[in-house]
């Protein structure tokens, strides 16, 4: 039985752009889900979003949003707040859950407390208290796509890494700096995807390797044997569950060399464009990246 006629009755919002440092990398994921539910058939209309946002929610009528957001006022449960004091339904997930996974220094703590592997760290709101062994990983506490992270090897990379991280807010994220193998696990409204394997040719999956097109090679599903398949889904999916997560998330993790995944980030708006991770697991079922943002809208409103 087809269930969308229903949703093909009403006005959709995609909301993308916003104000954070991600707002380029939004503004073409949201382009890319709005052609992608225009060709399914959807009322999909854009909304630039900015701290008027309120406005033309009201003014076009939105019946339910897709989120397209990244990065703060966007995934960190902000414009959910306000969609919820609107009765809008939305994409994703829900107020508590988005602003748990932004922040990272309150997402590490959460998982040691569930005792999900994830690389040894410190909290950080000082300068004066940024010391880790080395090498070490230095990432502002709430920002996304590699945005203000450096990976410090000698101790004479330290302070330009801590004055990059604090310019982007006034918590640090410190944490052990693992090699490995990089992979990512897609769910969507609580369904593991095919594992992607992130092979970047510089080296390091930065800012520029992450969208720009030839830079990183990527490998579905990843080249790992079964047991480390199992263990990083497992561990993905009771981060999906013990976080209350919804619609479509990415769980990012490094395969260190004892084989045991370790979640290094949790994403709970991931990216819509060409170049984006979950589109290509996605595309390993055989599936279309049209279905892919029909069956996200499809979850809206099902949040308790």
């Amino acid at each position: 039985m087809d269930d969308r006629p229903d949703l093909l009755r009403k006005r959709v919002a995609v909301l993308m752009g916003g104000l954070s440092s991600e707002r380029e990398i939004s503004l073409r994921s949201g382009q890319a889900v709005l052609a992608g539910l225009g060709r399914r058939g959807y009322q999909a209309v854009p909304i630039d979003v900015d701290r008027s946002l309120y406005e033309p929610l009201k003014e076009e009528r939105i019946e339910v949003a897709f989120i397209a957001l990244h990065g703060r006022w966007g995934e960190d449960g902000v414009v959910q707040g306000l969609l919820e004091m609107m009765a809008i339904p939305y994409t994703g997930s829900g107020v508590l859950a988005s602003a748990l996974a932004m922040d990272k220094c309150l997402c590490k703590v959460l998982m040691e407390s569930l005792a999900i592997p994830t690389p040894a760290y410190k909290i950080s709101s000082s300068r004066e208290d940024c010391s880790f062994p080395l090498p070490f990983v230095i990432k502002p506490a709430r920002e996304g796509s590699s945005v203000g992270i450096s990976i410090v090897r000698a101790e004479s990379e330290a302070g330009p890494a801590v004055e990059t991280a604090f310019a982007y807010g006034t918590k640090v994220l410190i944490e052990k700096y693992v090699e490995g193998r990089e992979i990512t696990v897609g769910i969507v409204n609580g369904n593991a995807l095919p594992i992607v394997e992130v092979r970047p040719r510089s080296g390091v999956y930065d800012f520029t390797s992450k969208y720009t097109k030839g830079m990183t090679d990527y490998v579905v599903p990843a080249e790992i044997t079964s047991d480390v398949e199992r263990a990083a889904k497992e561990e993905a999916l009771e981060i999906w569950r013990r976080f209350d997560l919804a619609g479509c998330a990415r769980i990012d993790m490094i395969v260190d060399h004892g084989s045991v995944p370790q979640v290094i980030d949790v994403n709970t708006s991931p990216g819509m464009t060409e170049t984006s991770l979950v589109p290509k697991a996605w595309e390993h079922l055989g599936r279309t990246f049209d279905e892919l943002v029909e069956e996200i809208l499809q979850g809206a409103g099902l949040k308790a």
